[in-house]
């Protein structure tokens, strides 16, 4: 066994070299959005009628406890499980599933395996660095909650802590399983973020049932579990022997997996061909790699919108008369009535999402480019810019895309303003272009820093979504761009500056794309 493993401890100090950007900023999104809410928490409910009331809403609001589950104790501890819980382990399952990927599938599909392979590297050695990294992420992760929860009870934040690095793990795992099925690293990466997406329907479908978590259907998802262990209410901390026992099963299927194929193959090979359809230029090629990403963002935010609008009567009545809550959905979603600024603040934290897929949707191009895949094409009749191009034009159109059909979920969900909603989605896309125009600044200018777009995209969503609820000076809110949107619906819509946006956008994507043309490409 261990001439199976030689060389692992080489290809994880590589791997954490090589995330020493990524993983930081994973790391730190999470565990900020986790060690604030107490503080935030305590504003909101200061006295305990406050949190009785909250007890009773939730436990009689079937559409808020499907979203973020059901509350088991009014501590602020309990408080904050409840809250961001089931969201910080979907953090940190993806966070996990793309370091696995990563260095496992994206290693092989590049090439670079093979050669790795040809010096003294065990079979398992590249599978289980990858596990290893994404382990040492999430122990940090977990750590860092526990350390930071500590005051508000040290079992409870050791749980906490265990359950969301569970969480993680157990998709780590996952995603090892998929790379040895799959043929893509793009296809293995939409496999296992499918199984998340199913985790959280499974749970909140359980939860809507239930309102103290003993749904069947909330103990099928992993993310169900995660809230079962009852951080902070009495902790049932055999819950975690499911964690354990999810994960150990996994690796020993990955392992049993790796060791019957060859490198480079899969279980479910990719169908040869002939293609179906035209691919004469480079812009139906790139529609052929990113369709199915662009076809799973819109279905996501369509039903994100559907979720959201049909929340907005709901949540109007679970803030009541609590002027603190007030306040908070008044500083995300602006100063009109209520119901406008909960659907305002709403319509913000999708935009803030799409500047992820933009990100990756641009990103694409690096992963082409440093593969070998777009030699080929450039080799052709095709320059530098038109095969960007094809590349950019679904990343750009794609978020407006998603946007759009997020406005559409919200008429169906709510049912009323629909135009007002719907142009207030459309709107989020001048913030979300000039993220996606810094990645591709980034890309054609610094290419070996170009994963730095994820975390200006991750530092839009911190500021977006902590900032307020941490009453942030307004200074460190104008360093999103999405802090100088119009609040809306129920705002004035000023059009200065999205027209700054939009330039703005326009420039990083032009100073990108001369960079691109200058420069040469990446060694595969």
């Amino acid at each position: 066994m261990s001439r199976q493993l030689a060389g692992t401890g080489t290809l994880l100090r590589f791997a954490l070299r090589r995330d020493r950007v990524m993983l930081p900023v994973w790391v730190a999104v999470n565990a900020l959005m986790v060690l604030s809410m107490p503080n935030t928490l305590k504003t909101l409910y200061a006295t305990p009628a406050q949190r009785t009331d909250l007890m009773h809403q939730m436990a009689t609001n079937t559409s808020l406890r499907a979203v973020v589950g059901p509350v088991f104790d009014d501590s602020l501890g309990a408080l904050t499980a409840w809250r961001v819980g089931v969201y910080a382990g979907a953090l940190a399952a993806v966070m996990s599933l793309l370091v696995v990927v990563r260095h496992t599938r994206d290693e092989e599909e590049s090439g670079r395996q093979e050669l790795i392979s040809s010096g003294t590297v065990g079979r398992r050695a590249p599978l289980t660095a990858a596990l290893l990294a994404a382990a040492v992420a999430n122990a940090l992760l977990g750590l860092l909650m526990a350390a930071g929860l500590a005051r508000q009870g040290a079992a409870g934040a050791l749980a906490f802590g265990l359950g969301v690095a569970g969480a993680g793990m157990i998709f780590a795992t996952a995603a090892a399983i998929v790379a040895q099925l799959t043929e893509s690293a793009r296809l293995a990466r939409g496999l296992t973020a499918a199984v998340l997406g199913a985790a959280f329907v499974l749970r909140a479908a359980g939860d809507s049932a239930s309102s103290d978590g003993s749904s069947v259907l909330t103990w099928l998802s992993p993310l169900g579990w995660l809230e079962n262990l009852r951080a902070f209410a009495a902790e049932r901390w055999w819950v975690l022997l499911l964690f354990v026992a999810a994960t150990a099963l996994q690796v020993l299927a990955a392992y049993a997996l790796a060791g019957r194929r060859d490198i480079g193959m899969s279980f479910l090979p990719t169908r040869p061909g002939p293609a179906v359809g035209r691919l004469g230029t480079a812009g139906a090629l790139a529609w052929r790699l990113q369709r199915g990403s662009v076809l799973g963002w819109s279905l996501g935010f369509f039903l994100a919108g559907v979720v959201y609008g049909g929340l907005t009567d709901g949540a109007a009545k679970l803030v009541g008369d609590n002027a603190q809550a007030r306040e908070i959905f008044q500083r995300m979603g602006g100063r009109s009535g209520l119901t406008d600024a909960f659907l305002a603040a709403m319509v913000g934290m999708l935009g803030l999402v799409a500047a992820l897929y933009v990100v990756s949707a641009v990103l694409r191009l690096s992963g082409e480019e440093t593969s070998g895949r777009a030699e080929p094409v450039l080799a052709g009749a095709v320059g530098r810019l038109r095969w960007a191009a094809g590349h950019l034009l679904i990343a750009f159109g794609g978020s407006a895309l998603i946007m759009l059909l997020a406005g559409l979920g919200f008429a169906v969900g709510y049912g009323r303003q629909i135009g007002p909603v719907l142009g207030a989605c459309l709107l989020q896309v001048a913030a979300v272009w000039v993220i996606g125009g810094l990645a591709v600044l980034l890309l054609g200018v610094l290419p070996q820093g170009v994963t730095a777009a994820w975390g200006v995209a991750g530092a839009a969503l911190l500021i977006g979504w902590i900032g307020p609820a941490l009453n942030v000076p307004r200074a460190v809110l104008d360093l999103s761009p999405f802090g100088h949107l119009p609040k809306l619906p129920g705002g004035h819509l000023d059009w200065t500056p999205v027209g700054v946006l939009l330039a703005l956008a326009a420039l990083l994507v032009a100073g990108g794309l001369a960079g691109l043309r200058r420069r040469d490409l990446a060694a595969g």
